[in-house]
């Protein structure tokens, strides 16, 4: 330390380079007293952030600034979160795989303010086989809108980040049919949030296998054809009604365990999407991509 020393009256002070102040008070008949007085606090002072570790899956990435993202990330423990990645679009960054669309990564977190700012990652899953796949990776794209449709902060939401990550890993590594990972998907999120149909028995007059039946989507019951009237609604089969019924009550890890003739299976995707539509409320641009794709 640099130290310099001044008298004041009977005080002498002793003063440092991080200017605080050391005063020995010297008064007759008193003994020495020390005082210690702080001008200026030290920058290793300054109390660090908490940070928080979870394990996400970037649903947008949106470039800012120079080189930043502000990520849209789904969590289980807390839902969905914004968080800044800063410097992440640098290619020296160690951020940037973890904050690529559709990474599934470890994350450490602190927030200030209203924002979470990620501070390190370490990515588990990539999903490459679907960024290969220019009809797979828009079709993935749609399941994370919906998803960021469903989900909030601070809201848990364990359950659609496992649909969520099923599915993608679906589309990425099983030989299912894309229409039939669709539908599912569609469905079971519906379902777990809050939007769940009503299909083991006509919802006029009680028959568990519906004749003829058909499903209204305004409503999400099940009806006999009959029964709806002239209303109508969008029809099924005993085949799309019983994958529809498996959907909705199967456990996850036996979502996909089903097949399907490619009549019946056209069936339920109409009703799935126009079911989804019409509980949502809302188009998404990613699924009118999606159905480009197809038709080129």
């Amino acid at each position: 330390y640099e130290i310099t020393t001044r008298l004041v009256g009977s005080e002498m002070c002793i003063r440092d380079r991080t200017m605080a102040t050391i005063s020995f008070f010297c008064k007759p008949g008193t003994r020495p007293f020390i005082c210690w007085q702080s001008k200026r606090r030290s920058v290793n002072s300054r109390p660090m952030p908490d940070k928080l570790v979870t394990r996400g899956l970037v649903l947008r990435a949106t470039e800012t600034k120079e080189a930043d993202y502000i990520l849209t990330v789904l969590t289980a423990e807390h839902g969905r979160l914004a968080v800044i990645a800063r410097g992440a679009r640098r290619r020296s960054s160690k951020l940037a795989a973890a904050c690529q669309h559709l990474a599934f990564s470890e994350l450490v977190l602190y927030r200030r303010g209203s924002w979470h700012y990620l501070d390190e990652a370490s990515t588990i899953a990539l999903f490459d086989g679907l960024r290969a796949d220019l009809e797979k990776l828009s079709l993935a794209s749609y399941f994370a809108e919906m998803a960021e449709a469903v989900t909030s902060e601070d809201l848990p939401s364990g359950e659609v980040l496992s649909l969520l990550l099923n599915s993608l890993y679906a589309l990425d590594t099983l030989d299912r049919p894309n229409e039939l990972v669709r539908a599912a998907f569609e469905l079971r999120l519906l379902a777990l949030s809050g939007y769940e149909p009503l299909l083991d028995d006509c919802a006029m007059c009680g028959r568990t296998d519906p004749a003829e039946p058909v499903f209204d989507a305004a409503q999400g019951v099940v009806l006999c054809k009959k029964c709806a009237g002239p209303a109508g609604g969008l029809p099924l089969d005993a085949g799309a009604l019983a994958a529809m019924r498996h959907i909705v009550g199967a456990p996850s890890k036996r979502l996909l365990s089903f097949t399907l003739e490619p009549a019946s299976l056209a069936r339920l995707s109409v009703v799935c999407e126009t079911f989804a539509a019409a509980q949502l409320d809302r188009r998404f641009k990613t699924l009118d991509f999606y159905k480009s794709i197809k038709l080129t």
